[in-house]
């Protein structure tokens, strides 16, 4: 009987490892851009790098770019979500995390691309906006190998919809939404009103499980803090111009994700 247990203990501790062994260690001393693909040459992941760490310092939003050579059979958006709520990308309290994840094209295996947003982003990254995103800024530019203009042009639009620069909608008007009938339009904007509402209800409802107040109390709470978090954004301007700042990234701040995100293939 014991020599059983053990065994069934070796094998548990043995998946364990196993399943563990599927996502990267998050990098020591702590970067925001982690090619674990090489898909990108250095001074292409330094000047991410720096872009991302002034814009964690100067708004807290933190944004994060992972490739990884292989999902290990996971669906690209579990996979996202597991990494990025193992390495707590954002900060606790705001989670404030956005995480990129690029699976490369290779040979005839498909390239996956998906971004994840924290509790505290969906608001100003609606699910039909992220999908947006990795469709018109960063899969156009992977199909042409081009993996650094995708992540450079997906980062600039990221960071103008968390700084209020633009919004939804109007991400929505300028990537050519807009000339479309109207009717396509009206159901864009309903979508995002209604991924706000699912995702401020995601958030009250954890935010109430971890403060122990009730759930209509942290909803109302939500709303009121989200008037006031957009007034602190700044300006930014999209494309490639500088972001001023310097120094390194501090680290990540213990922030979660509640299954908000989208993503797509090529």
């Amino acid at each position: 009987m014991k020599s059983i247990l053990k065994a069934l203990i070796l094998l548990l501790l043995s998946n364990s490892f196993a399943g563990a062994q599927d996502f990267p260690e998050m990098p020591n001393p702590p970067r925001l851009v982690n090619d674990f693909a090489g898909i990108l040459n250095q001074s292409q992941v330094k000047q991410l790098e720096q872009k991302l760490v002034n814009v964690d310092k100067s708004s807290s939003t933190q944004i994060a770019i992972v490739t990884v050579p292989s999902l290990q059979g996971y669906d690209v958006g579990g996979y996202a979500f597991k990494l990025a709520e193992e390495w707590k990308i954002g900060h606790e309290g705001k989670n404030n995390g956005v995480l990129i994840l690029v699976k490369p094209k290779k040979g005839m295996e498909q390239g996956k691309a998906f971004i994840a947003t924290g509790y505290g982003i969906e608001e100003y990254v609606p699910d039909a906006i992220a999908n947006r995103i990795v469709d018109h800024e960063m899969i156009p530019a992977f199909k042409d190998g081009d993996y650094y203009t995708g992540l450079q042009q997906a980062t600039n639009v990221l960071v103008s919809l968390t700084r209020g620069k633009f919004s939804p909608e109007e991400y929505y008007r300028q990537t050519g939404g807009g000339e479309a009938s109207p009717i396509p339009f009206l159901v864009i904007i309903m979508f995002v009103v209604i991924f706000s509402i699912i995702g401020r209800a995601r958030r009250a409802r954890h935010y109430s499980v971890g403060h122990s107040v009730p759930f209509w109390v942290a909803l109302t709470m939500m709303g009121a803090s989200s008037g006031s978090h957009r007034g602190s954004f700044g300006s930014f301007s999209s494309g490639g111009g500088s972001f001023g700042g310097g120094g390194g990234f501090g680290g990540f701040g213990g922030g979660s994700f509640g299954g908000g995100g989208a993503g797509g293939s090529w």
